[in-house]
């Protein structure tokens, strides 16, 4: 692995660790577990499956196999579980790779994995490693976190920690749409202040439903805020979406329930490499649907920041 090579061969040699997150997916875990070891065991790789309690434990487990020279790590789950993952491993020389069996799955998508778990590891062990990029936010508690995929504050923080919750058996955006559903009943509009640090980009403000941070074409399991993010394009991608009544959320609905997009003209998108969202009044910032802390909160790019297995660019 200190080669760098350009595909899974060169590394099949090494073993595998594969940490499970048991709870993801409303337990999908079981049931795709036996699949996915044949996978690994049709292209004669080792593969140790690990089930951490939490997300924690997974961070200190994965860790912990760096240490002793572990190279090849995989996330069995969502994106929080990969998220984790990718905060214990940032800056070492290993290889990540994501199992999607979570709720939302918007990294795997964005990499161009199939939803099927077991497609997924085909793909990615028959293909090369290529570097992504992460999004590293520094929340008011002076707390520093890296995501891979999406974040935001606003409704949509607050319909991450419904469908945590409540929703968390519901499938794919149906989770997030009524976990929004949930949030929107007692919302109020935020007040937001955009700000580019190290830019002449002038800065913004507006009651908003929500503001969002991406690295990823969507999330909330297919919701396309970016649609011409890339994960490697060295860009954060913000989007705003300003204060809409709840009938106007509730006309959108059909369109994201079966597309995943959002067209309205209270849409604003900006691109950059750095970004400060600022609130009129306490509130949280969740990425990759998982809540890191309060605002305000800093934000920027870390172009090529780790290496991850994908399926062959077609």
């Amino acid at each position: 692995m200190r080669d760098h090579p350009d595909s899974t061969s060169a590394f099949r040699e090494h073993s595998a660790i594969i940490f499970v997150n048991s709870a993801a997916g409303g337990g999908r875990a079981r049931v795709c577990l036996p699949r996915i070891q044949e996978v690994f065991k049709s292209l004669r790789m080792q593969a140790q499956f690990v089930m951490p309690k939490s997300a924690s434990e997974l961070e200190s487990c994965a860790h912990n196999e760096i240490l002793r020279g572990q190279h090849l790590l995989f996330a069995m789950g969502g994106d929080g579980t990969f998220q984790a993952l990718v905060n214990a491993s940032f800056g070492a020389d290993v290889v990540l790779g994501v199992l999607p069996i979570g709720g939302g799955n918007d990294f795997a998508s964005a990499l161009g994995l199939p939803s099927d778990p077991a497609e997924a590891a085909e793909a990615m062990l028959c293909g090369p490693p290529r570097y992504v990029d992460l999004v590293r936010v520094r929340t008011a508690d002076e707390r520093t976190r890296l995501y891979a995929g999406g974040g935001g504050v606003g409704l949509d923080a607050e319909a991450a920690r419904h469908a945590g919750g409540a929703y968390r058996h519901l499938p794919g955006r149906f989770r997030y749409i009524a976990a929004a559903l949930h949030a929107l009943a007692g919302y109020v509009p935020l007040g937001i202040r955009v700000d580019f640090p190290a830019s002449d980009m002038p800065s913004f403000e507006a009651k908003a439903l929500l503001a969002a941070v991406l690295n990823s074409p969507t999330y909330g399991a297919g919701v396309r805020l970016a649609p011409d993010a890339a994960v490697d394009d060295g860009l954060l991608h913000v989007v705003l979406i300003e204060a809409i009544s709840k009938l106007g959320v509730l006309a959108l609905l059909p369109r994201l329930m079966g597309s995943g997009e959002l067209r309205t003209a209270r849409l604003k998108r900006w691109l950059a490499k750095r970004v400060k969202l600022t609130t009129n009044r306490p509130c949280l910032f969740h990425g990759d649907g998982e809540i890191l802390g309060p605002t305000p909160v800093e934000l920027e790019v870390v172009p090529k920041a780790v290496r991850v297995l994908a399926p062959v660019l077609r």
